[in-house]
């Protein structure tokens, strides 16, 4: 599994966070998103790398602005994550 992480500039409020959690999912339905306007991030965990340019052009469009990205293994925590590992 992968996270990426974007950086966005732009949202302001939690519906702000929404509507970019909505932009993500319509392009990717089976990604685990979370949006956050005061670190200026949304994290998607998918399963496989994602097409940024895709994403870019579907930020773009909302506008809010695209700064960056960056992604890296994701793996799952939890109480039973250690015991298995």
């Amino acid at each position: 599994m992968k996270k990426t992480i974007l950086e966005i500039e732009g949202m302001a409020c939690a519906m702000c966070e929404s509507h970019m959690n909505d932009v993500v999912r319509k392009l990717y339905p089976d990604v685990k998103v979370k949006s956050s306007h005061k670190k200026k991030q949304t994290e998607i965990i998918s399963e496989a790398d994602l097409d940024i340019e895709k994403l870019k052009a579907a930020i773009k469009e909302t506008g809010y602005t695209f700064k960056g990205y960056h992604s890296e293994p994701y793996v799952k925590k939890g109480f039973f994550a250690s015991l298995f590992s």
